[in-house]
């Protein structure tokens, strides 16, 4: 149960900070989320290196190390979700600072045993695993439909955020490990501390009930999962291979800057095109995100500095309405609590970074061999047409089939 909240506690919360903007807890957990992911993505870029220095192996391998850690991320994320549903937000969001703060000690103790160094990685995908559902479902508990497109963009510009400053605070770090892994491990810590004092949620009366594990599926959204998927899909073979797209056509200080941009453009456009974003159709969010996905693919085939800011601009446009819509419309057609659904969309987001992985990957060579690595991003746009045309076609035809499942399916 949760703590009681006296009348006058309870308005002064309500009241929040800046004349009603948020409250203190939700403050509280937006910091947190930004610090979290400064932590996480000043280690990230620079995983592969640091496990082929300390375990003494080749790419493969470490492939092997990552693909395993993303899968615990992402694939345990309904699980974790249908955890956090039973044991609370606030204490969902301690536990999963206590994971990457141990994981963030094993990389330290992991100097000179590259277990550690394994068990760090795990610990740390666990906890993140924990972590998102928790801290995406806080910020919007209690709160009515019309506060959600706000709170949701926030917490996604906070998360952004942090991976825009991480890779920054890295690599200045990079050449000294053993200093890094202990600030990493003083900020969750200090996060996780401060955790400790944040309210506890109260059970609203209209809350869905708790289902069994085994129905932690239960209840998803189609259409929003397929197209989550199908947005990171496409995403992640930018996100993956433009670097190595750029080298030797951009300057690694540009390159850099660029996608330093793309992370600091979800931060300003999401919270800006919150409400608009909220209001219009699905197919029309739909068709701009992958428009300007498009957009941005054509653009990498210039090839060359300017050609490569402008693609990046445009994804950043689009990942910003395609993913706080993805969002949205899962928590309007589910009937299930904000933190399954949350969940939920955080296994379609491993879904469709595992499938770009292993389709785009073998695409990049393909291209790659032919030595006309252009053409890879011209396959990636028409997919960016293509697909979710299908999907969409396929939706509305499932809607006519399955006229039971029109209450999940209006588009």
């Amino acid at each position: 149960m949760a703590v009681p909240i006296s009348s006058q506690a309870g308005a002064r919360e309500r009241r929040g900070l800046g004349g009603g903007a948020f409250t203190r807890a939700q403050v509280a957990v937006l910091a947190g989320g930004f610090l979290v992911n400064v932590g996480s993505f000043s280690i990230y870029p620079y995983m592969a290196v640091l496990l082929r220095e300390r375990m003494g192996v080749g790419m493969a391998q470490v492939g092997v190390v990552l693909g395993a850690a993303t899968l615990v991320q992402f694939a345990s994320a309904p699980a974790t979700a249908a955890v956090a549903e039973r044991l609370g937000l606030k204490r969902s969001l301690v536990a999963a600072l206590v994971l990457y703060s141990l994981g963030g000690s094993a990389f330290f103790l992991g100097t000179g045993s590259p277990l550690f160094t394994i068990a760090g990685l795990l610990l740390i995908s666990g906890g993140g695993s924990l972590y998102s559902p928790a801290y995406r479902s806080y910020l919007v508990h209690g709160v009515g439909g019309e506060q959600r497109p706000r709170l949701v963009s926030a917490g996604n510009a906070a998360g952004n955020l942090g991976i825009a400053v991480g890779p920054v605070v890295g690599a200045l770090l990079v050449q000294r490990p053993d200093e890094m892994f202990t600030i990493v491990t003083a900020v969750y810590t200090s996060v996780a501390l401060g955790h400790v004092f944040l309210r506890r949620e109260r059970r609203t009366a209209d809350a869905p009930p708790v289902e069994p594990f085994r129905r932690m599926m239960h209840g998803v959204a189609v259409l929003p999962f397929v197209v989550t998927a199908l947005s990171f899909y496409v995403h992640m073979q930018f996100y993956q291979y433009l670097s190595s797209y750029a080298q030797g056509r951009v300057a690694t200080l540009l390159f850099g800057a660029a996608m330093m941009g793309y992370s600091l453009g979800l931060v300003v456009v999401q919270p800006l095109m919150a409400q608009r974003v909220e209001k219009m159709s699905y197919p029309t969010a739909m068709a701009i995100g992958f428009g300007c996905l498009t957009t941005g693919m054509v653009a990498f085939t210039g090839g060359n500095g300017p050609a490569i800011v402008v693609g990046v601009a445009a994804i950043s446009v689009g990942s910003a309405v395609l993913f706080l819509k993805n969002d949205l419309e899962a928590l309007a057609r589910s009937k299930r609590s904000a933190t399954v659904v949350f969940g939920q969309q955080r296994l379609a987001v491993g879904v469709g970074s595992f499938l770009s992985g292993v389709v785009g990957g073998t695409v990049y060579e393909v291209f790659e061999r032919g030595g006309f690595l252009p053409g890879f991003w011209l396959v990636v746009a028409a997919q960016c047409v293509v697909l979710p045309i299908f999907v969409l076609v396929v939706g509305r035809w499932r809607v006519r089939c399955l006229p039971w499942d029109r209450h999940v399916q209006r588009d």
